[in-house]
């Protein structure tokens, strides 16, 4: 198996501002590589989204990416997909957790930006490939299909946000900086070496579309508040929300209970009913789930056929645990080895063969150990 293409490619490269996609650009024009930057235009009022170098959808970060283009030596261009970027990322994250679940809008944006959306219009200009500053690897096996892997350090692997791309979108990804082992200091002096800008710009970790950050309040703002009740397990109230949404399986501060648990002990977000507009909340042990069932799967290449044996991460920066896996008609059905808390319906859950991203799929449903009797 391989991690380098054979030949020079033509390579748009989606350039956020951000010092990684910076240094993946350059290391791909470095490589040989025909390199062409792009900066994808996701709001329609940048304004409206994140200031002070917080996320990747700022005028200030288109800036950045120009400055950054142009100390590379690259052609630059800003696409707009506000529209696009609106329907698939930001309508489906509102109409996610409306119905209750608790989605992850990141993961959304891979699969429908940045590797469709983006990747077809790459394609049909005569591009070889994306790039993008993310951490994982693309490995290209003899037969010449390819396969998504976990980066060279862990510490900074991004391929669960990864995991919906399938075999056909990996043959035209390219990730520089995932089969290196350096620490974001070393990235970041790198960047320095070359002369970009970037090189001491802040991380994003919040959600590019949420100004201040306050995701019940832009909740709040498009779905009205709704007040209701907050109850145990037994159904008795213990509390009242503003809206059902504002809460997230597996949440233990902002529930705003008046009076403490019998047992003293905290209690935690246990199950969102949208249709009644409750929060059911309970001890941590309530939490543990064992088995669940997960409906759309994306896979990074063949579908497995019958049960096996894997390791699954259920959050970005989450660790891994063992499962055993099958898909029975259309929905993948996962047991774990042992029980895991704080899963959701909406999330993600991505299957891996050792480091090798098998895929993805939504979870539905899920076992709880103990039944949520309310």
């Amino acid at each position: 198996m391989t991690h380098t293409p054979q030949r020079p490619l033509r390579v748009l490269a989606a350039m956020s501002g951000g010092v990684d996609s910076a240094v993946a650009a350059a290391r791909a024009a470095e490589a040989g590589h025909d390199v062409t930057g792009v900066h994808l235009a996701l709001s329609a009022n940048p304004q409206s989204f994140r200031t002070g170098a917080r996320g990747c959808c700022t005028i200030e970060d288109s800036r950045d990416a120009r400055r950054a283009a142009d100390v590379i030596g690259i052609p630059f261009y800003v696409w707009d997909l506000a529209e696009r970027f609106r329907e698939d990322v930001v309508d489906d994250f509102v109409a996610e957790y409306e119905a209750g679940r608790t989605p992850n809008p990141c993961l959304r944006c891979n699969e429908k930006i940045k590797f469709a959306a983006l990747l077809d219009k790459a394609l049909a200009l005569g591009f070889d490939a994306v790039c993008t500053g993310h951490y994982a690897t693309v490995v290209t096996r003899e037969d010449g299909t390819r396969e998504l892997h976990r980066a060279s350090d862990m510490a900074k692997d991004q391929s669960y946000v990864l995991g919906v791309l399938d075999e056909k979108q990996l043959a035209h990804a390219m990730f520089p900086l995932g089969d290196t082992l350096t620490t974001k200091d070393e990235i970041r002096a790198e960047a320095e070496r070359r002369g970009l800008a970037v090189a001491k710009k802040p991380d994003s970790h919040d959600i590019c579309f949420i100004a201040d950050g306050d995701t019940q309040g832009f909740l709040a703002s498009r779905l009205g508040r709704a007040e209701g009740d907050i109850v145990d397990e037994s159904g008795a109230k213990v509390g009242t929300h503003e809206g059902a949404y504002g809460f997230t399986i597996g949440q233990r501060k902002g529930l705003r209970i008046g009076h403490p648990a019998p047992d003293g002990k905290p209690r935690y977000v246990l199950d969102i009913s949208p249709v009644d507009n409750t929060v059911t909340v309970g001890p941590a042990e309530a939490l543990d789930v064992i088995a669940l069932t997960a409906i759309k799967p994306r896979w990074c290449g063949t579908a497995p056929s019958g049960p096996g044996a894997y390791t699954a991460q259920l959050r970005a920066h989450g660790d891994e645990t063992p499962v055993t896996a099958a898909l029975e008609d259309g929905e993948l059905r996962v047991t774990f080895d042992e029980p895991v808390r704080g899963v959701a319906p909406g999330q993600a859950i991505v299957l891996y063969d050792g480091t090798r991203v098998v895929g993805s799929a939504t979870i539905a449903t899920t076992t709880r150990r103990t039944a949520v009797s309310a």
